[in-house]
Order: structure tokens, then C-alpha cells, then sequence
């Protein structure tokens, strides 16, 4: 099961929200779709589910073309919009069972909608109207309902949205359960978010993809040209002396045997770190590079 997306557009009025999105996703990945606010990620989560449509290009969902049959495609999708609309007057599994009809699931409704409430960890709020729920079983619910008829592709926009630190865990632990056998595809512009659930991320700018890497690659990319190297010596040392290791550069000192040196030079730091060392004879308990974080590379590519 994939999903394609082929040089998709989309424009209200004159206003281009989108500018030629492509990009392919598997079964078995967990697929993040970052940007910061107004750059199209919601628009291209609503034209991938058949919500809207787009201006050009088209969305393949397993062969399945999803504007000219949007009923065959949305049978192999759910959706978790950003808003998570649902109705808070119906009991937990009243509205799983609505759904359940809206999906055509004829036969062991009852018995799917149990294995749902398990999976999300609803069954002991599932006596409770909808409305009644904290924020995080309100997501828990909307998922229950987007994985109720068992779709092979999961959209989900920014779905820990709202949530606390001990809420967001826990989704963030079922989207990567459900993410091991369905193609999931989750927007947000949390960069923890994706190291901590995603295989792999897209980022979006404008309406245009500047990156589509694997976690591990995008935070090797070198796009930062100041080198951060950490370095422990076993002794205390002089700040004055680190700083002829740099010419100068900036040095952080968390105590006098521990430093972050920051560099624009060329060649690797850390050798002169060594070279250093050995000539004052000198214990290095620490080096190490410092890598550089998701958040500074997002910053970077949608500036």
C-alpha cells in the first residue's frame, strides 16, 4: 500500500497554497509533514483525503485515483483532522458505532469497535459522552474512529496538538504501533514530534518541499558552518589557552575542565583539541561533536 502525490497545486483565487507537491509514502512508514504555520500542510492532508480538491496534479491512494473515485480511496484511508470534530452529546461507543455505519462495517461492528477501544486505551472511558473526555481521550477517540474500519493509510494532522507531556507519549506510542503494519502520515511543525515517531520527514515552505530525508539524514546535513565541539579535561585549564585553539572563537566554559567550543575553522577542531592536549599533557575525559538539532534545521530551511 503507498500513497502517491503528483505535482499537486492548489490556489484560492490568486493565492497559490501549494506549488507542484510531490511525494511517495509506504506501508510500514511513519511519515512526517513539517512546516510552519501557513505553509500548506492542512491543504495537502484535505486534498490527500478527497476533502478538497486540488487545482492540478492528482493523489494515488494503492492505484486509486482519489478525485475521480473518492469513495474507493476513502475506503482505504482515515483522517484525524486538526480540529477533531465530534459529537459530544453521544457516548464513547455510540459515535464509534455511527461511524461504524457511515464506514458500510456490516458485520462485528460491535466486536471491532471492542478492539479499537482497546487499542487507543478508551475502554475505560467508553461509559462517558464524547464531550465529557479530556483533551488526550478526545484525540485517543478520534483516532479510534480513523482506524475503526482498519484502513491501510492513516492521515493524521497535528494530532498532539493541545495535548500534555504525558498525553503526547502515549499517541505518540500508538501512531508508532499503528505505524509498524499502515502507511501513516502526520502533520505538525514539532520537531520532537518527528524524531521521536518518524521514519522520515518532508518539510514544506510556501507551498513548496525543500526537504524529503530520513530523520538520520536531514540531521546530518551540513547547514550550520560553525563547528560545536564539547571537550572535559581532566584537569583545570585556562580559557585564555582554549581560545588560542580557535583563534579566538566563541568558547562556553561550564567550569574550568569543561568547555564548548564553537569554530568557523576549516579543518577538524577536535585534532587540534588532541594535538593541545598532548603538548600540555593533558587528560581529555570528553570530545565529542555536538549534533546539530532538528530545531535548527527546520529554522534553517524555512527561513
Amino acid at each position: 500500500m503507498s500513497v502517491s502525490v503528483n505535482n499537486i497545486s492548489k490556489f484560492y483565487g490568486k493565492q497559490q497554497v501549494l506549488n507542484n507537491i510531490c511525494f511517495e509514502a509506504q506501508k510500514g512508514e511513519v511519515l512526517g509533514f513539517l512546516g510552519p504555520n501557513g505553509a500548506g500542510k492542512s491543504t495537502t492532508m484535505k486534498i490527500i483525503t478527497g476533502f478538497i480538491a486540488a487545482s492540478s496534479g492528482n493523489i494515488l491512494i494503492n492505484g486509486i485515483d482519489v478525485e475521480k473515485n473518492t469513495r474507493a480511496a476513502s475506503k482505504l484511508t482515515g483522517y484525524l483532522p486538526e480540529s477533531n470534530p465530534l459529537y459530544y452529546d453521544l457516548y464513547v461507543r455510540e459515535y464509534l458505532n455511527m461511524s461504524g455505519h457511515i464506514y458500510g462495517i456490516k458485520r462485528k461492528l460491535k466486536n471491532r469497535i471492542d478492539e479499537v477501544l482497546q487499542l487507543t486505551g478508551l475502554t475505560p472511558e467508553a461509559h462517558k459522552k464524547a464531550g465529557q473526555l479530556s483533551k488526550g481521550y478526545r484525540q485517543r477517540l478520534g483516532l479510534a474512529q480513523a482506524i475503526l474500519h482498519n484502513p491501510d493509510v492513516l492521515i493524521l494532522d497535528e494530532p498532539t496538538t493541545g495535548l500534555d507531556p504525558n498525553q503526547i507519549v502515549e499517541i505518540r506510542s500508538l501512531i508508532r504501533n499503528i505505524g509498524k503494519e499502515k502507511t501513516v502520515i502526520f502533520s505538525t511543525h514539532i520537531m520532537q514530534e518527528v524524531e521521536a515517531v518518524c521514519d522520515r520527514a518532508i518539510i514544506i515552505n510556501k507551498g513548496k518541499i525543500v526537504a524529503d530525508k530520513s530523520i538520520e539524514a536531514l540531521k546530518s546535513m551540513s547547514l550550520n558552518p560553525v563547528q560545536r565541539i564539547e571537550v572535559e579535561f581532566l584537569q583545570n585549564q585556562n580559557t585564555d589557552k582554549i581560545k588560542k585553539i580557535t583563534f579566538g572563537k566563541i568558547i562556553t566554559a561550564y567550569n574550568p575542565q569543561h568547555f564548548l567550543i564553537e569554530s568557523t575553522v576549516d579543518d577538524d577542531i577536535r585534532i587540534k583539541i588532541f594535538n593541545f592536549a598532548k603538548n600540555n599533557n593533558l587528560t581529555i575525559i570528553t570530545l565529542r561533536e555536538e549534533e546539530q538539532h532538528l530545531e535548527e534545521i527546520f529554522r534553517i530551511i524555512t527561513n
